[in-house]
């Protein structure tokens, strides 16, 4: 399960939203499940059907987290046209270990949708995401 305070939950909302029609990315981070922070990343493919995070902004996320004893817990991006569910190049992208696929959908903008994925060698769980 993947625990993101409602604040956070609603500003990867109102990200996507401020992306549109691009789609958005970025990491969750925390401790033991439950996020603390988030980071808006660039998507420098600029593009509304995939996303590729700026390396640069990577290692600077990675080194500040180390800093701060964080770990990244998940994984972000929107999808403005398309369900919360990973695609099949999403599915293949996915190889960063033991951390959550976090995906927003815009494709009803009145009610936005956030859902979490793990997804291990291909194969596609979704899970439970605790908002409080």
């Amino acid at each position: 399960m993947l625990k993101i305070p409602q604040h956070i939950h609603d500003d990867i909302i109102v990200h996507a939203k401020e992306g549109f029609p691009l789609e958005v990315c970025g990491m969750l981070c925390g401790r033991e499940g439950e996020v603390s922070v988030t980071y808006r990343m660039t998507n420098t493919d600029q593009s509304n059907e995939h996303f590729m995070m700026d390396p640069k902004e990577q290692f600077s996320v990675v080194k500040e987290l180390r800093a701060k004893g964080l770990e990244m817990l998940a994984i972000y991006h929107s999808h403005p046209e398309t369900p919360a569910r990973p695609s099949e190049e999403d599915i293949r992208l996915a190889l960063t270990p033991n951390v959550s696929y976090v995906i927003v959908s815009l494709m009803d903008p009145s009610a936005p949708s956030l859902k979490s994925f793990r997804i291990t060698n291909g194969i596609v769980e979704p899970e439970d995401v605790q908002t409080a």
